[in-house]
């Protein structure tokens, strides 16, 4: 069971409009443009562009439906409001369906340069723009439906795929290395992390290695996974990933690259 949020979700009025006031309105505008200046020369470029394609700026929070309008304009996909936390079961069936969960609070002032749970800033900001490409939002709709497949024994090693993919994953470009995970995009600490102190590990991505290695929520990644297009990410839907995962059990966890969380 996913743990007790300490943020309430928002809920929309009749017009579907969701009521954001002028200091949560000022947060996403601070959040913003200190991110987008600092992504310019460090987010891969299909990213970036996904940000204009949706119409992302930094005066005010943006509403749900015009993010759903303008991702399924390009992609296909959609947006659907959910609470802060939810199972993982629903988690995946929205993917399947092309459907991408968002949280629709926004993170309070004492929290904004980190929070653990997922806020609207992460959720647009970081994962919306990507899935204006539609080799990256096929991946993410494929990999929904696989982990649907394969059921809730699955979870804990998918969670894996996508905490190294969609959350912190790099990507090999003509520019050099470039970001596009979310959790990466969506934190001036993950980006100067992994792009500009890059006191961290780089690995190329390969299945079995993600399935093997874990990882925390809650500090700055040690290591970093990295593909070299879209369209090999997508791939990773081909293999038999309930396969791998069974080998990956076997085999077991390399060591943490980190210390255990403090009880």
């Amino acid at each position: 069971m996913p743990k007790e949020s300490t943020y309430t979700a928002k809920l929309p009025d009749d017009n579907g409009t969701y009521p954001y006031t002028a200091e949560e309105d000022a947060i996403w505008s601070e959040l913003y443009a200190r991110q987008i200046a600092l992504l310019a020369d460090k987010a891969c470029d299909e990213y970036l562009a996904g940000v204009k394609t949706l119409g992302l700026d930094a005066p005010r929070v943006p509403q749900l439906r015009d993010v759903d309008q303008r991702l399924k304009r390009a992609t296909g996909f959609g947006v659907e409001g959910v609470p802060a936390l939810i199972a993982p079961s629903k988690f995946f069936q929205l993917l399947s369906e092309g459907k991408f969960p968002l949280a629709t609070f926004i993170r309070r002032r004492e929290h904004i340069d980190y929070i653990e749970e997922p806020d609207i800033f992460h959720e647009v900001f970081g994962h919306c723009p990507l899935l204006t490409n539609a080799a990256y939002a096929r991946f993410v709709r494929r990999f929904g439906e696989n982990a649907v497949a394969l059921g809730k024994d699955y979870s804990w090693h998918l969670f894996r795929i996508f905490w190294f993919t969609v959350e912190f994953g790099l990507i090999n470009t003509e520019k050099g290395r470039r970001c596009y995970g979310a959790g990466i995009v969506s934190s001036p600490n993950e980006t100067r992390a992994a792009m500009v102190e890059k006191a961290c590990e780089f690995r190329p991505f390969d299945l079995m290695t993600v399935l093997r290695t874990p990882y925390r929520i809650d500090i700055v990644q040690p290591i970093y996974y990295v593909i070299d297009s879209f369209a090999d990410l997508d791939a990773i839907n081909d293999q038999d990933i309930g396969a791998a995962i069974r080998e990956a059990r076997v085999l077991g966890d390399f060591p943490p690259a980190f210390a255990a969380k403090a009880s």
